[in-house]
Parts: C-alpha cells; sequence; structure tokens
C-alpha cells in the first residue's frame, strides 16, 4: 500500500473498525463472522485504493465490502448445509436483525458493542479479550502484552470465544435497559483496558495511541449518562482524566517515550486535573471495583498535583498502594509500591518488596527492569547489569526495549 491511500486506510481502521463490526453483528448476529468479514474489507482497501482512489466516504465503502464477504460466507453456508435457497439467506437475517432489539436504549454503536460482547456465558477474560478485538481492532499481540498472556494462549482464548458464541447458542443481543448494571464491571474493565492500550507501548514500534486514550473517556462520559451516579463509573473517569492529561508530554518529537519525573508539566492538562479531582471529592472510599479505580486515581492525582517531580508526596503514594494491594492482591500492584517506597524509605526496602515476584510475573519485564533500578540506587552496579539483561530477554515492545538497553550501556560492564 503507498501513497496518500496508506493514512486514509490507517485512519479508517482507527476511526471505524468498532463500528463497522458493531453494524454487521447487529445485523447478522455471527461473531463468529462479523470479524473476518471488516479484516477482509480492509485487505481489499489495501489493494484496491492505491489504484483506485480513496472513496468519497471510505466508511461506507468498507461496510458494503464487509457486508458483501459475510452474506458470501452465509450463502455459501446455506448451500452447504441444504436448508434454504440463496435468495432467502439475506432475507431470513433481515427479518432476524428487525425483531431482535437493536440496542435502541444504548446510544452509541461501540458502548452497544462492548455490553453485547460482555456477555455473562463467557469466562470474564473471554469477554475482555473478544471485547478488545471487536470494539478497537487490537490484534493478538497487543491484546497478549496489555493482558501478559502468552500470544499463543491468546489466540486460542480468542478462538474458543467465537466458536462458543456460534455454536452454543448464545444470543448475541444488547442486553436490556434494566439489566445493564449486571455488566457494569466487566464493561469498565474493558473501557480502562482500551483506555491502557493507548499509552502501554506494544509489541511494535507504533508509537502512543492517544486516540483510544480519547475514545476510551468517550465511552466513559457515555455510560456515566446511561447509568448515573454508579461510583465505579465515576471512578474510572477520575482515574482516566488524571492520567488522560499528560497525554502531550509523555512522548518527545522523535517519539521517544518520557518518563513521568522527567516530563514537561507546563504541557500537562490542567482542565482534566481538575475535572478528575473533582470527581474524586465526591466519591467515597470501597472495598469493590469503584473503590480500586478510585484509589488509583488518588494516586494518578498526587502525580498531578505535584508541581514538581521533587515536590511528590511518595509517602502518601506508597500509603495508598499499601491499601490497593491490599484491596486487589495483584502483584502488579505490589510492584508499583515497590517503586514508591524505594522513592520515599529508599532502595533497600523497595528491593525487598520484590521477594517472591517472580512465580506470579514469570514472562512480566518490568519486574526485572524495576528490580535492575533499584540495585543500581542501592550500589550493586553488577546485580543491576544481570537484572537488566534479564528484562531485555522477556521485553516485547521496541520502545522500552531501546530504553533499557540505554539503560544497560549506562553501566559501562556488559555490552547492550
Amino acid at each position: 500500500m503507498s501513497g496518500a491511500a496508506s493514512p486514509a486506510l490507517e485512519l479508517a481502521w482507527r476511526e471505524h473498525w468498532g463500528r463497522l463490526v458493531a453494524l454487521l453483528l447487529a445485523q447478522y448476529r455471527r461473531p463468529d463472522l462479523a470479524e473476518d468479514a471488516v479484516a477482509e474489507a480492509f485487505a481489499a482497501a489495501s489493494r484496491r485504493w492505491p489504484d483506485d482512489g480513496v472513496p468519497a466516504q471510505p466508511a461506507a465503502w468498507l461496510l458494503t465490502a464487509a457486508r458483501n464477504r459475510l452474506v458470501d460466507r452465509l450463502r455459501a453456508e446455506a448451500v452447504h448445509q441444504r436448508k434454504e435457497p440463496l435468495m432467502l439467506v439475506d432475507a431470513r437475517d433481515r427479518e432476524l436483525s428487525a425483531a431482535v432489539d437493536p440496542g435502541g436504549h444504548i446510544p452509541d454503536e461501540r458502548l452497544r458493542l462492548v455490553f453485547t460482547c460482555c456477555h455473562p456465558a463467557l469466562a470474564p477474560e473471554a469477554r475482555v479479550a473478544l471485547t478488545l478485538r471487536f470494539v478497537v481492532g487490537l490484534d493478538v499481540p497487543d491484546i497478549s502484552a496489555l493482558l501478559l498472556v502468552q500470544e499463543a494462549t491468546m489466540a486460542a482464548r480468542l478462538t474458543r470465544a467465537k466458536k462458543r458464541l456460534a455454536t452454543a447458542g448464545i444470543p448475541f443481543v444488547t442486553p436490556s435497559a434494566e439489566r445493564l448494571d449486571e455488566r457494569l464491571d466487566v464493561v469498565a474493565t474493558v473501557i480502562y483496558l482500551i483506555f491502557t492500550a493507548g499509552y502501554q507501548p506494544g509489541p511494535r514500534d507504533r508509537g502512543l495511541r492517544v486516540d483510544l486514550g480519547d475514545e476510551a473517556i468517550r465511552l466513559a462520559r457515555l455510560l456515566d449518562h446511561l447509568l448515573p451516579g454508579r461510583p465505579v463509573v465515576r471512578a474510572l473517569l477520575a482515574l482516566m482524566l488524571l492520567q488522560h492529561s499528560r497525554r502531550d508530554a509523555r512522548a518527545d518529537a522523535d517519539g521517544t517515550l518520557v518518563l513521568l519525573p522527567d516530563q514537561d508539566r507546563t504541557l500537562w492538562h490542567r482542565d482534566d486535573i481538575a475535572e478528575g479531582v473533582a470527581l474524586l471529592d465526591g466519591l467515597a472510599p470501597g472495598t469493590d471495583q469503584a473503590g480500586e479505580y478510585r484509589l488509583q486515581a488518588l494516586i494518578a492525582a498526587e502525580h498531578a498535583t505535584a508541581p514538581t517531580a521533587a515536590d511528590t508526596r511518595w509517602s502518601e503514594v506508597a500509603d495508598l498502594y499499601g491499601h490497593l494491594e491490599a484491596l486487589t492482591g495483584s502483584p502488579v500492584v505490589r510492584l508499583a509500591r515497590a517503586v514508591a517506597v524505594s522513592e520515599a524509605v529508599g532502595p533497600v526496602a523497595g528491593l525487598a518488596l520484590l521477594e517472591g515476584l517472580d512465580a506470579d510475573l514469570p514472562h512480566h519485564h518490568r519486574l526485572p527492569a524495576v528490580r535492575a533500578e533499584l540495585l543500581l540506587r542501592a550500589g550493586r552496579h553488577h546485580e543491576a547489569a544481570v537484572a537488566f539483561g534479564q528484562a531485555l530477554d522477556l521485553v516485547r515492545s521496541d520502545a522500552e526495549r531501546r530504553h533499557l538497553e540505554a539503560r544497560l550501556a549506562s553501566l559501562g560492564l556488559l555490552a547492550p
């Protein structure tokens, strides 16, 4: 693909993937076919647009191409199974779509698709993975990196989820208005993972995707309007606003990631910080998912409101991480807590908190990376070099690999 078609197709992927999948799912109720049809439509566009030119309405072109491919598959199935004449297949599916509630009580196609994918008949991890794939088009490497799962495991999980929806008679429809709360926690989890996907360096050097942060916040605002006053939604929105406020300072002009202490705080969006803090002020402590998001938001607020990195109240951050670890039991939270404790107390105290985490995070490069930094601060340079090497063996992100190589090279002990 070359010329103007490439950026146009990239833009279409980012803006329309989820909407196109949602439209096909709403009409045909075939999750096993809808995603493949959209992917094939994009593949066709990559071949045709460079020669034919970008169409005036790219989304309409892609939808037509995807629908044609899906209908062709349905017709082939009908012929194979000899259940109905070819000319009745498309009419049958239009009748089915009209007979089922299309989810008009959720006035947004992507949010409707999120609720639909978070079906209680699927395992929680399958709901999350399926929604990330359908709604924003994340591929298997990105989803597996986001969820700390091996790629082969994630590919199998997605395949099983789609087959289960297709063969077990599970109705792939939007839940009724009175049952939306039943899926709210999983929906909130998915929205936050969409947000996180934008800022977590992926397996390929694709840079940050601020658009995913924008989309996640848009979905959370819609969710707050649809189900007003839910603490989990308000806490999630506060957390994302506070983290999103740093979007223009997270990378330099060359796309290199800029760590939090080194960011230009004049680039932070103060209106987002003010809104996030205001939302936090209206939230009470909790012991559920809302409480988890609230604690994360309070940590983000400590960073966002500190005038300089040196002014960060690390003792308060460490204490908040302690409460968060007690609530979640998450080894990733313990890892973050170790960093905060090392800042507040010293590297030896931080290293002590890392003990026992290798069994819980066997494939997580950030564990040896954090250990390396703390060992370096403790003056144990040779051990730090070994830990940096271990992190390099595990890291999947090109951007993070370059950072780790530079840190290892700076020691002058081992070649990167």
